[in-house]
């Protein structure tokens, strides 16, 4: 990207963000240096307890880092900043963000101060060529990302980043936008994806704590039967899989960031599984690693 271009770009900022200044973008590439590839995650992030609970999904998310070398940097797509247009959160502090109801006292007071890095920031916006990245310091970190790197990383010693999902674009957009992002894992990036495969807060179950519908497991195991296949243009097309899908992903919002993390996957990179298991009915916590 120009220096035209760049400026051009600072359009996108959001009215309470303020742009960094081009030498900060010019210096930002030379911050990371190249390492051995990092994996990819994705998480099924379930319910924002998870954060202040130990129990078999949290040692799940603990053992899938496990003896991986320590991130650079965090960049994390989740289910719970949707914007219009694509932002990455550019703060040197980002706050910790409370956003969810009816949950106890103890919930609310849980903070992860890690810090940001606007230098990845600066990186992801330089590498996207498809649109253009705004910057943002208005955000945080949603528990969609702190309540499942809490677990990963509880001295909160390494930056994170957000991407946010753009509400107005395809699934095709979200997953070859993150094929832009590709390089970065070869810079000490670890990037997570957070979500949840199959999510209907309306159809929830209070009887059924450790077991799915049918139509629930039906397009779990579609889906994963799907990313074994490596047969991703499906799972992008997942409006077009039947009503098992439809009542599984009734909005995208918690999907996408499975398809970020598929479009990360290169082209030998198997695929494993953990934490496969439904819960509440019409929730999957069926989480995955790439690489």
């Amino acid at each position: 990207m120009d220096r035209k271009s760049f400026l051009q770009s600072l359009l996108l900022l959001p009215l309470t963000g303020a742009a960094m200044n081009l030498q900060e973008f010019q210096k930002s590439s030379s911050t990371f240096k190249t390492t051995e590839k990092m994996p990819v995650l994705f998480y099924g992030h379930g319910s924002p307890m998870n954060a202040i609970e130990q129990n078999t999904f949290t040692r799940g998310w603990q053992e899938s880092i496990k003896n991986l070398p320590l991130p650079a940097a965090i960049l994390c797509i989740s289910a719970h900043w949707e914007t219009r247009g694509t932002f990455v959160t550019a703060m040197k502090q980002p706050r910790t963000i409370h956003d969810f109801g009816g949950c106890p006292a103890a919930l609310f007071a849980a903070q992860y101060p890690a810090p940001g890095s606007p230098e990845l920031a600066m990186e992801t916006k330089k590498i996207v060529q498809q649109t253009e990245i705004g910057l943002d310091d208005g955000w945080g970190l949603d528990h969609g990302c702190w309540s499942v790197v809490k677990h990963l990383y509880p001295e909160a010693n390494i930056p994170i980043i957000q991407l946010s999902i753009d509400r107005t674009q395809s699934a095709s957009y979200h997953y070859e936008l993150a094929k832009e992002l590709s390089s970065l894992r070869k810079k000490g990036i670890l990037i997570l994806g957070s979500g949840n495969m199959v999510h209907n807060l309306g159809k929830v179950d209070w009887s059924k704590q450790d077991s799915g519908f049918d139509w629930a497991e039906e397009a779990r195991n579609e889906m994963k039967n799907l990313i074994n296949k490596r047969e991703h243009r499906k799972l992008i097309d997942y409006k077009s899989l039947g009503s098992a899908f439809q009542l599984s992903i009734p909005t995208p919002e918690h999907y996408l960031p499975l398809l970020y993390t598929l479009g990360l996957q290169g082209k030998d990179e198997k695929i494993n599984f953990f934490n496969d298991k439904s819960v509440m009915g019409s929730i999957a916590m069926t989480s995955l690693r790439i690489g």
